[in-house]
């Protein structure tokens, strides 16, 4: 196996809360050789809240970086213990804005458990969108934490009693969330953050939206159980 040169391990901060997302570029070495396994891949629905479509991603590549990513996960999570792979799949935005779900228009938050390391790895340029992270205004949050998690439901729930989130996939700032920060994608950039923190892609244009992987929105999704 070829070894690889070490990369920047770059650590970014946003808002208040301070929470850690971590950016390797160059990650792989790989990216032309996913990007192909990825046409050959079966593609299925996402699932209610994932817009658009979803198939397996062979997760071994990761032993590229096995012990980069421990160092990671040790020095800036906290992870001790070990480490499971909940989830590592291609996926492709497909659903066009006007089609979008209330909860697929606002940023959202993957899972309230400490351990729960959310993984993005960005396989296009940035014309294929990265991913924002954000303040809730009505509670403050940034970091949905178990603590927070039924106030922050709750006044949800209020907002979209009073009406529905604009619509269209969403990106800056409205009356309801402010963006903290943003993360551009790059080809082969791999991204860690906590599953709790608020986030949205950025997603480009519908008429650029395809089940393709050859044309879409390419990326690999992964989560992480640590403990």
């Amino acid at each position: 196996m070829q070894t690889l040169a070490r990369p920047q391990i770059d650590v970014r901060q946003f808002g208040a809360d301070r929470q850690p997302v971590v950016v390797i570029d160059g990650f792989s070495g790989m990216a032309d050789r996913l990007r192909d396994q990825a046409t050959k891949a079966e593609y299925q629905p996402g699932g209610a809240a994932y817009p658009g479509v979803r198939a397996w991603a062979d997760p071994s590549y990761l032993d590229r970086r096995r012990g980069l990513m421990f160092e990671v996960l040790q020095k800036v999570f906290g992870i001790r213990r070990g480490i499971k792979l909940e989830a590592s799949t291609f996926s492709l935005v497909t659903k066009r804005a006007d089609d979008l779900s209330p909860g697929q228009r606002r940023p959202h938050y993957d899972g309230s458990e400490a351990g729960l390391i959310a993984v993005m790895h960005y396989l296009l340029g940035p014309e294929s969108g990265g991913t924002g992270f954000y303040r809730h205004r009505a509670t403050g949050f940034e970091a949905i934490t178990p603590d927070r998690q039924a106030r922050y439901e709750g006044a949800v729930r209020a907002e979209d009693r009073s009406g529905e989130p604009s619509s269209g996939y969403h990106y800056g700032d409205n009356d309801r969330y402010e963006m903290i920060g943003e993360i551009e994608a790059q080809p082969d950039r791999f991204i860690l953050y906590r599953g709790w923190s608020l986030h949205s892609g950025v997603i480009p244009k519908s008429a650029s939206l395809s089940a393709d992987p050859a044309k879409g929105r390419l990326t690999i999704n992964m989560f992480l159980m640590g403990a």
